[in-house]
């Protein structure tokens, strides 16, 4: 008896039955891992990143496809400290057919004050059509779209596919991702693949989809500025020696040119060909207050994608309920620079270093610690891989894909090219601009988390069908 292979309307038909059957599944198991308060920050309890992994590694192994499922872990940069347990699962290719690689990660961001959210942040909440969660977009959301998709892959051709699949769930990105390297290393072999697709980005509404083919780099540190050797009475003092918050103030106003624009000499930024976006829809989805302008001049996705920013993410300093009249003796904050696309991540710490030193007013004493550095990426779009997302992409939302840059910055894929450089990578994801990531009251959008997982569904499929082919 001769099987017919089902024609290409009839296996997308078959996949997006699958996935709508699926996605009430798929929402309840994405509810139960944001209850998991996965932090990753050191001063968050580690046993809850655990905790996480072991829920998504039960998941994995539920699909009844991967040859392994494995917890590891890998040291942290050339230290001999663990970083925090990732999930590995493999399987391997049949018949000359490609190795896809997943990559998600199931940490998240400290959820900030329980009082700036709406509804617990580790209670995942539907209002409208949104999933609310710290997590539920950002990157749990990718993690059950990895799930969801081979699961509806499974029920749509059957268990006994020959695409080659590799599963890696992180669980410290939101932690500068500092044993990935490590990890990349230890695991080389397993996670080698033809195609990556890492699930960490944004689409361009929640009616279209978006690749994204340019990411920013960062250089994130600590600065520490000191002006005395102990607190002083400011009464006593003041108008002769300078305090450290005022050093502190004068030398991060030297970072900006009047427009708000960087100021940092070596710090390069390009002009790109971008999608129409104006000032108006820049408000909308950030929420810029009436009278307050923009910052930077030129396109407004040329700033955010293919230009440095600088932003001060965070200051250690008496509180206003604490204020003394004291000249403070040193002031602390961490500082964050994007990198555009084009310039790597040393040089420009280099020349943000070489900036601050010799702005440093009153000769106030700099120290810099915790540096956190990763390169800036753009995609090479002329790969069969991208031509296979973008197809797959139309066929599950029903319009073309925007390839688009992002300011936010993901530093792993740059050792993801270092390891495994004949590999086609793939930016997707499932948040949109009403995501806020990071934020208050993060959420996933419900139709763009279902036209996600169809589009991933609809990838495996075309993948192991172009092994079919090649056989």
């Amino acid at each position: 008896m001769t099987t017919v292979a089902p024609t290409r309307s009839e296996l997308l038909d078959a996949l997006a039955s699958a996935v709508h059957a699926g996605l009430p599944s798929a929402l309840a198991e994405l509810g139960a891992l944001v209850r998991i308060p996965s932090v990753s920050w050191g001063a968050f309890d580690p046993q809850r990143v655990q905790d996480s992994a072991d829920a998504v590694k039960d998941l994995v192994e539920g699909l009844g496809v991967f040859e392994s499922v494995q917890i590891s872990r890998a040291k942290q940069s050339d230290s001999d400290v663990l970083g925090q347990p990732a999930v590995l699962a493999t399987r391997a290719a049949r018949g000359g057919a490609p190795t896809i690689l997943l990559y998600a990660h199931h940490d998240v961001q400290p959820p900030g004050d329980d009082d700036d959210w709406d509804s617990p942040p580790f209670e995942p909440t539907v209002r409208g059509d949104r999933l609310y969660g710290r997590g539920a977009a950002d990157d749990k959301a990718g993690v059950m779209a990895h799930i969801a998709s081979i699961r509806a892959l499974v029920e749509t051709v059957g268990p006994d596919f020959d695409l080659g699949l590799a599963l890696f769930i992180e669980g410290e990105e939101e932690f500068g991702s500092r044993s990935f390297k490590n990890f990349l290393s230890q695991h080389q072999t397993e996670l080698a693949a033809d195609v990556i697709v890492v699930a960490d980005s944004d689409n361009w509404d929640i009616d279209t989809p978006a690749l994204t083919v340019g990411l920013r780099g960062n250089v994130t540190f600590r600065l520490t500025v000191s002006t005395l050797a102990h607190a002083s009475h400011s009464g006593m003092f003041g108008g002769a020696v300078p305090d450290s918050m005022m050093a502190t103030v004068l030398l991060l106003a030297s970072l900006y040119n009047d427009d708000g624009s960087v100021a940092v000499a070596g710090l390069t930024g390009r002009d790109t060909d971008t999608p129409d976006y104006d000032e108006t829809k820049l408000r909308a989805e950030t929420g810029l207050l009436e009278g307050v302008s923009p910052i930077g001049s030129g396109a407004i996705l040329d700033r955010i994608w293919s230009k440095p920013a600088i932003t001060i993410t965070g200051i250690d300093a008496p509180t206003v309920d604490n204020a003394s009249n004291t000249l403070s003796p040193s002031t602390s904050v961490r500082i964050s620079v994007r990198i555009a696309p084009g310039q790597g991540a040393g040089e420009a710490y280099t020349a943000i270093e070489a900036h601050l030193r010799a702005h440093a007013p009153f000769g106030a004493h700099l120290e810099i610690t915790d540096v956190d550095t990763g390169d800036p990426f753009l995609v090479d779009t002329s790969g069969w891989a991208v031509a296979e997302a973008k197809q797959s992409m139309a066929d599950a939302w029903g319009v073309p894909a925007v390839e688009t840059g992002i300011g936010g910055s993901i530093p792993f894929i740059s050792d993801l090219v270092d390891v495994f450089p004949d590999a086609q990578i793939l930016v997707t994801g499932v948040e949109d601009p009403g995501t806020r990531a990071h934020s208050p009251n993060e959420s996933l959008h419900l139709g763009v988390f279902h036209r996600a997982v169809l589009t991933e569904a609809v990838l495996l499929a075309r993948l192991d069908e172009r092994g079919k082919k090649n056989a």
